[in-house]
């Protein structure tokens, strides 16, 4: 496989789906687009490869199929193209879940897009890091954890 080419298509892709929810209106539309299109896309093809990467159908690089019980063998896959690769993926598809959720979040509660911009950026970039400055600057609004995390 071109894991170079996979790397390349999906990474753009994402950061076009992270600039259509940091900039765009948004819409019913845009937000399903992105639901769906961005998220729903980048999770299938996640899928599609990771699938047939850990059941050995395709090689990612070691020729062996990969372990996930130890650090070892998590190495082992990262280390390869094609793990590196659907690795990635993982993380682009997540994150971009996430920022989905903040901005939506974010929007319910009021919060002005020029603040939301910098905290989409570090979930992006740092997701988990993203996400905590999110939810403490959500916890300045609103600090009902139900409220918080159901997402409308």
């Amino acid at each position: 496989m071109n894991w170079d080419l996979i790397f390349t298509i999906t990474n753009n892709y994402a950061l076009l789906m992270w600039l259509l929810l940091a900039f765009a209106p948004r819409s019913a539309a845009i937000l399903t687009g992105l639901f769906y299109g961005g998220i729903g896309l980048l999770a299938g093809t996640y899928a599609v490869i990771i699938i047939p990467l850990m059941t050995g159908l395709i090689d990612g690089g070691s020729g062996a199929a990969p372990d996930f019980t130890t650090l070892a063998g998590v190495q082992q896959l990262l280390s390869t193209p094609g793990g590196a690769t659907v690795g990635w993926i993982h993380y682009l598809a997540f994150d971009l879940f996430v920022g989905l959720w903040v901005a939506r979040n974010a929007d319910k509660y009021g919060f002005a897009r020029w603040l939301q911009i910098p905290i989409l950026l570090f979930v992006l970039m740092l997701g988990p890091l993203g996400l905590v400055l999110y939810l403490l600057l959500r916890f300045t609004r609103h600090n009902k954890v139900a409220e918080a995390v159901i997402p409308e």
